[in-house]
């Protein structure tokens, strides 16, 4: 059969992966059917997308209608059943992160496929030399999902002064691989090679756990030499597990292909045999249980069904699960997103659905509503004690697009989970504005459920006149004050409780602040009141319990009790606008342009070649005004014959750019804390040079100006849109919200600990459940659910009809 397909023809035009390239073998893009199902995955020989092959939503077949790539290869895995262990067999370290390789726990199945032909399978091509060689590429491969995770370890790792400034006092080669062992001992894996001397040592046991006893770090404390790189982690493209022991941390060498020259390693004949320490981190990492959050011994009932999905952890990914989980249990998203996620896959314009975020959402839905993938793992005869839990869908392909370009959601470090829902709400509207799909099917954007306008009154204390504006937000975050009342025996401190709505008084309670009035024409104290102009469909609130230690924030567990029924009604909040009688303030003119700080020492030094200042300046300004007065030196000799080199500058206006110098957190934190996006306080205080007093006017001189323009998408380089004339929300009354969910964090800081998620689910087992990570589980008794509500970082309010 295998000699009867047409479209082998192809085979000779097709290459393996390369390493810089993902490959979907794991799981499809588009749902989450895995190569762990009886039917496995069809992996695409030509792009590498992995389709699943289930009649109702067959993404394999699909994805050759649309690619017309015919080719693929099917992939399945079972899992081998593991050796009993000898009672007599010494217990296994602790310590140990022990180095168990796919091959050790699971069997593979591979059979090429044709979709061209309909999707037959042709076992009998296996034996071609040419396909044996694209198989073997593909599933020696690292997976898209390890990739992904692995790339957002190594994003944290630099390079050192110790790289940069490795010293080679040696150039001898050193013997090929398989050849080369331990100087110390006979030990031929884990070896790293000192890049001072060429000293081959092993490694450390107890960090890499496949055998080692630390000569390469006894090698470091003999010579001094820093630098070493593990032999069996060199790849083709240049990268390299390098270590450095006087940091003691993983480090980049800019220069590793020269370094390894020196001991006649050919950098592009290398093959990766070993894994990194970043890949076993990984490992490490995620072998690590949490235990069910605020727990007295009891075992929770497990619970399964649509939409009592969990999500595996990632590694530090709970602050992702937990919002996700509150956010697709609110029908404007399921209804965006379920309903026509299997249209979608057909229609999407997108060539790889891993890089589509419609997909990827669309994919979320599908995975936790459906019930397909809720339901109790494989049992294990030998771990069976205690409750069966899911084993949970695994968000990779959305983590990694979701977080792509950003410093912090790229990584593999815990974050704030009210920051990443800030951060999802902006990247699914540049989405929307991008593709111009404002709806779908009449379906309407699912963020418009979030946005709420907050009036903000100014008023000043000597002539009384007023200005008033309305901004938009999706999150209400209000001040819990702190009020200690004694200590726990261990020393920890306990507050007083605060009410709900004594916080949501406080969001919108008056302040007063310097302000330089415009009528007045001095500086006055002016007050500051907030008051609800509109209220949304979802209303989120976020308790900051928090205080910050040494500029770091540090949480409290302030207990915030929510009224009787979990029902908060804001009606007394509601802003009532400009009344009769009151006079605005009048418009100010936009400061005059100034000039910024230039980098003194660089024009100094320009000046000392003989440029005159205001090309020395232009040139400052044209090259990042940085120390580097070499780049600057190069752009005037470029530029000398310039007609209008020696012109005065001309400065931008004031709100024409925000182009002045990038303000401190601190600055942008205390206008934040005035009631302003952070997006607004940076672009004010870059218009005023820095200015918070200044800042202020500014903010109220432009309460349209969301401060934005200059932000750009991490999907696509879309500018995030001006805020429209309607803030969103509405004004109608009642406005009565009942509890949804709420998020709770445990741990001493909202970017360390562990975040689970609970949500009502009254329609499904009749009362709250907990979500954590991918344990799903009826929420233990009304005493502790009390106060683990009161404990919660952020509540999901619905608007009760």
């Amino acid at each position: 059969m295998g000699d009867s397909c047409p479209h082998l023809a192809i085979l000779p035009s097709l290459s393996p992966p390369k390493l810089s390239q993902s490959v979907h073998r794991e799981e499809c893009t588009q749902c989450f059917d895995n190569q762990d199902l009886p039917v496995g995955i069809d992996v695409c020989l030509t792009c590498f997308n992995g389709g699943c092959i289930n009649e109702d939503r067959h993404h394999a077949s699909t994805h050759f209608d649309k690619s017309t790539h015919p080719l693929a290869l099917n992939v399945k895995r079972t899992q081998k059943t593991r050796p009993k262990r000898d009672d007599k067999e010494p217990p296994l370290k602790r310590l140990a992160i022990l180095e168990e390789r796919e091959e050790d726990k699971y069997a593979h199945q591979t059979v090429l496929k044709c979709w061209g032909c309909g999707g037959i399978e042709l076992p009998g091509a296996m034996a071609d030399p040419k396909v044996k060689t694209l198989a073997d590429g593909i599933m020696q491969s690292m997976s898209s999902a390890r990739q992904s995770e692995v790339k957002a370890w190594e994003e944290e790792i630099l390079a050192c002064e110790h790289t940069l400034t490795l010293d080679q006092s040696s150039s001898a080669p050193i013997p090929p691989s398989g050849l080369a062992q331990c100087k110390n001992c006979e030990l031929k894996e884990n070896l790293w090679l000192c890049l001072t001397c060429g000293n081959l040592g092993c490694g450390r046991q107890q960090y890499l756990g496949i055998g080692g006893k630390g000569h390469g770090l006894a090698h470091f404390n003999e010579s001094g030499h820093p630098v070493s790189v593990k032999l069996g982690t060199i790849t083709a493209e240049g990268t390299a597990d390098v270590y450095c022991y006087r940091c003691e941390d993983s480090k980049i060498d800019p220069e590793l292909a020269a370094h390894l020259a020196s001991f006649g390693i050919n950098i592009l004949t290398q093959t990766k045999t070993e894994k990194s320490i970043t890949e076993m981190q990984i490992e490490h990492n995620l072998s690590f249980d949490f235990s069910m959050t605020g727990e007295d011994g009891k075992s929770l009932q497990p619970v399964f069904g649509p939409g009592l999905t969990g999500l595996a952890n990632l590694g530090n990914s709970c602050y992702m699960a937990s919002v996700l989980q509150a956010l697709y249990v609110i029908p404007a998203f399921q209804e965006r997103y379920l309903p026509t996620a299997s249209l979608h896959a057909l229609i999407c314009p997108e060539p790889l659905p891993a890089s589509c975020l419609d997909c990827q959402m669309h994919k979320i839905a599908d995975g936790l509503l459906s019930g397909r993938y809720s339901h109790p793992r494989p049992s294990d005869s030998e771990t069976s004690e205690g409750p069966n839990f899911q084993e949970g869908i695994k968000p990779t392909m959305f983590k990694a697009l979701i977080g792509k370009g950003h410093e912090e959601f790229s990584t593999m470090r815990q974050q704030d989970s009210e920051e990443f829902l800030g951060h999802l709400l902006k990247i699914l509207r540049q989405n929307d504005k991008k593709k111009g799909s404002e709806t779908v099917d009449g379906v309407p954007q699912p963020t418009e459920v979030f946005k709420f306008g907050v009036e903000q009154r100014l008023q000043c204390g000597e002539c009384k006149k007023v200005r008033y504006r309305v901004d938009s937000q999706d999150v209400a975050s209000v001040p819990v004050p702190a009020k200690e009342k004694g200590t726990e025996e261990d020393g920890k401190k306990i507050y007083e409780p605060v009410e709900m709505m004594k916080c949501l008084e406080m969001f919108t309670g008056t302040e007063a602040l310097e302000y330089h009035c415009p009528s007045c024409s001095k500086t006055v104290i002016a007050t500051k009141q907030n008051r609800f102009a509109t209220f949304p469909d979802i209303l989120v609130v976020h308790a900051k319990k928090f205080q910050l230690v040494n500029w770091v924030p540090q949480k409290l567990d302030i207990p915030v009790l929510l009224p009787s029924g979990d029902v908060v009604v804001l009606d007394g909040l509601l802003g009532r606008g400009r009344q009769d009688g009151e006079v605005e303030l009048p418009e100010e003119a936009a400061p005059a342009p100034s000039l910024p700080e230039f980098n003194e020492a660089a024009l100094g030094q320009l000046q000392a070649m003989g440029f005159g200042l205001i090309p020395c300046q232009k040139a400052l300004l044209a090259t990042g005004n940085t120390a580097d007065a070499e780049v600057a030196m190069n752009w005037l000799f470029e530029h000398m014959e310039d007609p209008d080199i020696n012109d005065p500058l001309v400065l931008a206006p004031s709100g024409g750019g925000a182009a002045g110098p990038e303000p401190s957190a601190d600055q942008i934190a205390m206008l934040a804390d005035m009631g302003f996006t952070s997006a607004q306080a940076r672009k004010a205080l870059k218009e005023t040079s820095g200015n918070a007093e200044r800042a202020v006017e500014w903010l109220f001189n432009h309460p349209d100006d969301m401060g934005d323009d200059a932000t750009s998408s991490a999907v696509g380089d879309v500018s995030v849109p001006k805020s429209t004339t309607h803030p969103g929300g509405s004004a109608t009354l009642p406005a009565k919200y009942k509890l949804k969910a709420f998020i709770s964090h445990k741990g001493p800081s909202v970017h360390s600990g562990h975040y689970v998620a609970h949500i009502r689910h009254d329609d499904l087992v009749g009362g709250w459940v907990l979500f954590n990570d991918e344990k799903v589980v009826k929420a233990d008794g009304e005493e502790a659910l009390e106060m683990l509500k009161s404990l919660a970082y952020l509540f999901v309010f619905e608007r009760a009809t």
